[in-house]
């Protein structure tokens, strides 16, 4: 407390009120009510954090989906199953019967 004190006394006998009037509207505009203000800056690190979440999850996903159409493009097997479980694709002379 003695230090916030003493620094205050210092403010006060080194400049005059006006001066420090203006340094006090200059910092709460600076920090509290521009577009850069700290709120701001605080909403674009977590709108930032947030893209990079997306884009390591969507990085993620474009190699599993590479691997996947490498599996699908080297055995025709792997081609034949997946057109089976997502198109519901058959042989001709099969039947297919749907379980949920």
């Amino acid at each position: 407390m003695a230090i916030l004190k003493s620094a205050f006394n210092y403010l006060i006998s080194r400049y005059t009120k006006v001066q420090l009037l203006i340094i006090l509207v200059i910092i709460i505009f600076g920090f509290f009510i521009s577009e850069s203000s700290i709120f701001a800056r605080f909403s674009y690190d977590a709108k930032i954090m947030e893209l990079n979440s997306q884009i390591e999850h969507y990085r993620n996903k474009t190699i599993e989906d590479k691997q996947k159409l490498q599996e699908l493009q080297s055995d025709k097997d792997r081609i034949e199953k997946f057109a089976r479980e997502n198109y519901l694709m058959k042989k001709p002379d099969e039947d297919v019967f749907l379980v949920e």
